[in-house]
Formats: C-alpha cells, sequence, structure tokens
C-alpha cells in the first residue's frame, strides 16, 4: 500500500461510519492559533477529534534555540494518538481547511512513528468537503483510548547540525517549501530574518495543487520534482521550510509522485537563523 494516499470527500462519506476510522480534524491559522479548536467547536466531520498544531503536534519552543514548531516529544505524541483511538491497523483521515499543509504534519509524524498504510489526506480539504455539499457535525466522536506504539526513524529527521555537515555534497536535493518572495527574502513577515539556506531551491508547497485546491495527478508532481532533483538521487532529498510544517506537504506530494520519503529538516527556517555562523543566502 502507497504510504501517500489522498480520500475524496465523497468516499469518506460513504466509510465515516465504519469500525476503526479514525478521523482528525487538523485546522489551524498562524495568525490566529485558536481558529482551529474554535471552527471544530463549531462544526466538523462526523467522528473526527481535533489535533492542534501547537498543542498536539509540536513540542515545546525554546527561544533561540528551536524553530517555531519543533517536534513533539515521541512519548506525549504517542499519548495524544492513543487518546485519539488510532491503533496500528486504525485507517485515518487528516483534513484542514483545504491545502492540506497542517494535515500532512500530521501525516509525516505518523510515518516518523512507524505508522505508514492506512493514513488519507482528504484531497481539498473542508472546502472540498462543503463543495460536495457534505454536512457537519457537532457531536463529540467518543473514540475508545488505543495501544499505539512506535518508535521515532532517525533517519528521516536532520538536525542543523547535520545539515550543515551536507550543505557542500553535491549529491544533496535542498527543497525550501515556501514561496518565491521569502525563499528570495524580498518578504518575510514571520521570522526576523529573510532569505534561505545556502544552496536551496524553492519549491513552494502551493504548487502541489491545482486551482482546484486538490493535489495535482502524480504523473504532474512526478514531472515537477524530477525537474527539482536533476540526476541527483531522490533518497539524498531534504525538505525544510520556515517551521518544518508545509515541507511535510512536499514530502507527502513526492511520495505520491512515486518518490521515497525524503528527509525534513524539522528545525527549518525559523531555527537555522537562530544561529548567525549559519549561512543565509538571497535571490535565486
Amino acid at each position: 500500500m502507497p504510504i501517500a494516499q489522498l480520500i475524496s470527500p465523497q468516499a469518506l462519506d460513504l466509510k465515516k461510519e465504519q469500525p476503526g476510522l479514525v478521523i482528525l480534524d487538523c485546522r489551524f491559522a498562524l495568525e490566529d492559533p485558536d481558529y482551529g479548536q474554535r471552527s471544530y467547536s463549531e462544526g466538523h466531520i462526523a467522528g473526527s477529534s481535533f489535533a492542534d498544531l501547537e498543542r498536539d503536534l509540536s513540542g515545546t519552543v525554546v527561544r533561540g534555540v528551536t524553530g517555531r514548531h519543533p517536534l513533539p516529544n515521541p512519548d506525549d505524541l504517542i499519548e495524544r494518538l492513543q487518546a485519539w483511538g488510532i491503533n496500528p491497523d486504525s485507517e485515518v483521515v487528516l483534513y484542514d481547511d483545504g491545502p492540506g499543509a497542517f494535515a500532512a504534519r500530521a501525516w509525516w509524524l505518523l510515518a516518523w512513528l512507524g505508522k505508514r498504510d492506512g493514513v488519507f489526506i482528504l484531497d481539498g480539504g473542508l472546502k472540498a468537503w462543503h463543495a460536495a455539499g457534505l454536512p457537519l457535525s457537532l457531536d463529540a466522536p467518543g473514540k475508545e483510548r488505543s495501544t499505539f506504539t512506535g518508535e521515532p526513524d532517525a533517519s528521516l529527521v536532520l538536525s542543523s547540525e547535520q545539515l550543515q555537515q551536507r550543505l557542500d555534497q553535491p549529491d544533496m536535493t535542498l527543497l525550501d517549501a515556501r514561496a518565491l518572495v521569502r525563499f528570495k527574502g524580498e518578504v518575510e513577515p514571520i521570522d526576523p530574518v529573510a532569505g534561505h539556506i545556502p544552496g536551496a531551491q524553492c519549491a513552494a508547497f502551493t504548487d502541489n495543487l491545482g486551482g482546484d485546491g486538490r493535489f495535482l495527478p502524480a504523473d504532474q508532481l512526478k514531472q515537477r520534482f524530477a525537474a527539482k532533483l536533476a540526476d541527483r538521487s531522490p533518497t539524498e532529498l531534504v525538505a525544510y521550510c520556515g517551521s518544518g510544517v508545509t515541507a511535510c506537504h512536499n514530502l507527502f506530494a513526492l511520495c505520491l509522485a512515486g518518490y521515497p520519503l525524503g528527509a525534513l529538516y524539522a528545525g527549518s527556517w525559523s531555527e537555522w537563523i537562530n544561529d548567525p555562523a549559519r549561512g543565509v543566502a538571497r535571490g535565486e
């Protein structure tokens, strides 16, 4: 079974009462951290639990050390997965408002802990759900605690020190998921330093989507990333973004295209710039 899978609103509607299915609402807004919980309380897909990016899908921020959304402590994350009722054989559907960035973060965390089959992202998210004329619910999910266990896969994560050591290696492909204007350092609305990690290529995560907000077909994604990889091995690919969230969207899209799951520089730009000795590049 492929590690990256999409599900349509219609297909989810048909199976939302399926025993063992777990649905996570991953809505979030950087400019309004309470937006997700508030929106979930106002209506969500029936049976879904709420997964908050900062409280559930990230760890503790240490100013001047970590990025804005460090990886959660694995034991804490496993406890949350258990509370949501996720078992090793569960089918899991993840959604957010539509682009899939926050859902992809949850997908990557599950893969990091070893849950790599039966995990789907709702293609087009809640926007597509609404467009299909499907209803929302106010009911609590009522899931029983599970016995999920997992171990973090260290091969999927790079530290800033490990990335620094690899910057001069010609076989590495380093992809930055932020918008081109942020990559070039022309605009920086969030972090105190503008620019990108030397040697990176801009691969804005929004370009994984079509005009309808759904993921592009696999062959188009393949063409997109083949151009970024050139003749380099996809096993040497590293993804990053502003804080380790939208980079997961690129990793999901790469897997949709048939590439292996690449590594994440989880601290990303917001961690990289904590040390002024680390290089900063601007422009193309």
